[in-house]
């Protein structure tokens, strides 16, 4: 079965290049070549995302008992990571809140290293899911034994990318620590997280459907889907959007579609080495102060809500955007969007069954576009997208720093 599966995505990613030609550039080159241009692996990485989720769906459903088990009677959620881990947690906050009917809070990594168990929701006992690529940041595996030490009610889950980090290796086999690793193609070899960011948040997703696997297995089966035409209809366009004039970038979205836009914010702004800058913000707070942000080189990128009444508020304001004249563009991504949000130079990216799965499944969706737009934009401005930093300003782990224990 597996090998049927990557051979259909080595027929899928060949049938990519017929007719569009950006794709058929790319792909058509010798790994070698590639690799020597410094785009071998992030391609790979974003393209492989919908073969990527169906194995982590499986993997995911062979944990359910122990995942039952470490839910079991919990009073309160915690969801951690680092970078874009924090945001892939912030991403499935609102659905496992609602499912589990417990406070729950998504938490950077550093708070918890400097604040502990203060940092913590009320409510013992807890669970904290620990999400990380390498699982080799510092603050990973500090927090952890820190929180270990000082909240003996709080259990602990690790899901990581890397089964040989310092977070599966440490924890493994403690005995109030369960980890779970997602397949090896997860662990991205670029610097930036791709497949590891959509694939963590699919696994993390999972925490609110332990009483229903085949729903889990559907949602991913018709994300995977949905997510193979995305690519295959828009690769190009994307292409083409990312080499436009601008310099400046935002992302809006609303619940879990902003901490999406946070993801898609990061990606930009680490693919283009900081060249083209980035703001992301939810549709109502934009009006508060960082709608000033949008100038005349600007690209808006806009992930539009399936629900009536949250589209409602946002179409509100891309409406007023247009009046004011504002941006250089609009990028809006959605099922269904109507012509009245669309104005000259616009560019719509139509997703057939949005609508089907709603706004709680749907963040890695949008944030496919935003790894396509960034990539692209990085090859445009002559960077390599595998290792795009210059002078290696930020790294693929981040460097070891001390860690401090209160004295």
């Amino acid at each position: 079965m597996e090998s049927a599966s990557l051979l259909n995505q080595a027929d899928w990613e060949h049938g990519l290049t017929n007719g569009q030609a950006r794709a058929a550039e790319l792909f058509g080159r010798a790994e070698t070549e590639q690799k020597r241009l410094g785009y071998f692996h992030t391609l790979k990485e974003i393209c492989q995302q919908p073969w990527t989720w169906l194995r982590t769906c499986d993997r995911m459903i062979a944990s359910r008992d122990s995942l039952k088990k470490d839910v079991a009677g919990i009073r309160s959620l915690a969801l951690t990571g680092s970078g874009s881990s924090e945001y892939a947690a912030e991403c499935v906050r609102l659905p496992l809140q609602n499912e589990l009917g417990i406070h729950t809070e998504s938490i950077s990594g550093g708070s918890l290293l400097m604040y502990g168990g203060k940092a913590l929701p009320l409510g013992r006992p807890g669970l904290l899911v620990s999400l990380a690529r390498s699982g080799d940041s510092p603050e990973s595996s500090g927090a952890l034994e820190l929180l270990l030490d000082t909240e003996p009610e709080y259990r602990h889950v690790v899901v990581t990318c890397n089964e040989q980090g310092s977070l599966a290796r440490a924890w493994r086999n403690h005995e109030k620590v369960h980890v779970t690793t997602l397949p090896t193609e997860t662990h991205d070899k670029s610097l930036v997280m791709t497949s590891s960011f959509t694939n963590l948040l699919l696994a993390a997703r999972f925490i609110g459907m332990l009483e229903r696997p085949d729903e889990y297995q559907r949602v991913c089966e018709r994300l995977s889907q949905i997510t193979k035409d995305l690519i295959r209809s828009y690769f190009d366009i994307l292409a083409k959007i990312a080499a436009s004039d601008f310099h400046r970038a935002i992302f809006l979205g609303s619940g879990p579609r902003f901490a999406a836009s946070r993801e898609a914010a990061l990606k930009m702004l680490e693919l283009t080495s900081g060249r083209v800058t980035t703001l992301c913000e939810t549709y109502l707070g934009f009006r508060h102060g960082p709608m000033s942000y949008a100038q005349d080189d600007t690209l808006i990128v806009c992930n539009l809500s399936c629900d009536s009444t949250i589209r409602a508020y946002e179409l509100d304001l891309l409406r007023e955007l247009d009046r004011k004249k504002l941006g250089l563009s609009k990028v809006i991504v959605g099922e269904n969007i109507p012509n009245s949000a669309v104005r000259a130079g616009d560019k719509v990216i139509e997703c057939r069954g949005l609508s089907e799965l709603g706004d709680e499944e749907t963040p890695v969706v949008y944030v496919i576009v935003a790894q396509l737009l960034a990539f692209f934009r990085c090859l445009g401005e002559g960077l390599q997208p595998d290792s795009p930093s210059e002078g290696g300003i930020i790294n693929r782990v981040v460097e070891k720093f001390p860690l401090h224990t209160s004295s």
